[in-house]
This record gives C-alpha cells, structure tokens and sequence, in this order.
C-alpha cells in the first residue's frame, strides 16, 4: 500500500498530471486546503484535501475521476471537493464559515485562485454561526443522553465536534477584526478569550484529539459537562450579536 507523503507538496506535480489528463482545458484550478497546508499536517493521520475546480461542463463528467479517486484514496488524499466557480460565487452567502475557513489556510497548486477575493457578507457569517452553534447543541445533548454519559463514548462526541467548533472559533474571531492564528489550539485560546468563554473544555478535547492527553472516564464525563456549558454560553453570546 502507498504511504501517506510526509509533505504534501510532494504529490503536487502527480495531482496536477492525473487530473489535467482526466478533464484538459476543463480542468479550471486545484487548492490544497486544510491542515494539509500548514503547520498542524500529521503524516499518516491528517487528511490531503483538495479542491478541484472545474468548467460547467466539466462537472458534468465526474465518472472520470472514479479511479484517480480511488488511486488517491489509499495515500490519504480525501475524496476531493469538486465544484464550479459560478458555484463559489453562488454559495458564499449560504456558506461562508467554509469558504472563510478554506481562505485562511491553502496553498493553490495549480490554475486560478477562486478564493483569493472572496468577502463573505459578516451579517452571513453571525447568522450561520448562530445556526451552527445551536444545532451542534442539541447534538451535543442528544449525544450526552444517548452514550448514557459514560466517559469514552462522550470522548467520541466531543473530538468529532471539535473541528466544526474550531472553524466557527475562526468565523467569529473575524467578526471581532481579529486575524485567526494559523495554530488551531491558539485558535481556541483566542477565540475563548474574545468570548469570555472558560478554554479548558475545548482545550483538553483538543489534546485528547492529537492523542497529547488520556483522561478517565471520570475526567471525560466532567470535561463534556464543561464543554456542554461553554456551547451554551456561547450560543447566548451569539445569538446576542444580531438579529
């Protein structure tokens, strides 16, 4: 089995060959996004994400890329976001958390830069974090009275919520005119400081997440209790900010 590469960049010219020879002058540009293309990319345990941009025709023939997908697949590469540039100027206002996160950390690799001049509306981007925030909450209490609190189940719930949790940190930091950090645990920090928020929940799942923390059972019920309490607080901050 191919190994993952330990810097992505190493793939770039291989990318860029197999999917100029799947879709020609279709094929409009490629983004690496992500972890992948900072300081926080973990050979063999981060996702490669990719972003590949294609004429309105183009997207129309996507069974090409049934093997290169695959081919990708097994060294890492996640199944590529595959979309239009009518469709990033369409969606920015239904989507701008992703579209900011995408802007804060990605290294194009090849073609036109369709994220460069994006300036996503901050009365879109309130409203989506508020949307975000809230149903991540009834999530959250769902899951809480499904696993029956018991600690390594919670543990689950909370390192797969964390990566959304971190974006809307990003989204909101840039509705206070402050620059995100590219590190995604001063993220947090960060964002828990501008909010008024206690960071030790989301700071311990962020550990127990890169495998630098193990917490008992007892210590994970706690930390989700804690976690559940700053999501609420957070979503009456929120909800506060506008309409």
């Amino acid at each position: 089995m191919a190994k993952s590469p330990n810097d992505p960049r190493e793939i770039f010219p291989e990318i860029i060959k197999d999917y100029e020879e799947l879709f020609g002058k279709d094929l409009i540009g490629i983004t690496l996004y992500g972890s992948a293309s900072g300081a926080d990319y973990r050979p063999g345990k981060s996702d490669i994400n990719f972003m590949i941009v294609l004429s309105e025709d183009g997207i129309e023939h996507l069974d090409r890329a049934f093997d290169v997908v695959r081919k990708w697949r097994k060294r890492n590469v996640a199944i590529p976001l595959f979309l239009t540039e009518a469709y990033v100027e369409r969606s920015l206002d239904v989507f701008p958390i992703e579209y900011l996160n995408l802007q804060h950390e990605y290294i194009l690799v090849y073609g036109n830069d369709v994220l460069k001049d994006l300036e996503p509306d901050p009365r879109h981007i309130r409203l989506q974090c508020e949307r975000e925030i809230k149903g991540k909450l009834l999530l959250l209490r769902e899951a809480y009275l499904e696993t029956g609190g018991k600690g390594k189940a919670l543990k689950e719930v909370m390192v797969q919520s964390l990566p959304a949790f971190i974006a809307i940190f990003k989204a909101l930091l840039l509705l206070k005119d402050q620059e995100p950090p590219k590190n995604r645990l001063e993220v947090i920090r960060n964002a828990c400081e501008a909010f008024d928020l206690d960071a030790v929940a989301f700071e311990r799942t962020f550990h127990i997440k890169t495998e630098k923390e193990k917490l008992s059972d007892q210590e994970l019920s706690e930390t989700f209790t804690a976690y559940l309490k700053e999501v609420r607080k957070l979503s009456k901050i929120v909800d506060a900010m506008g309409g």
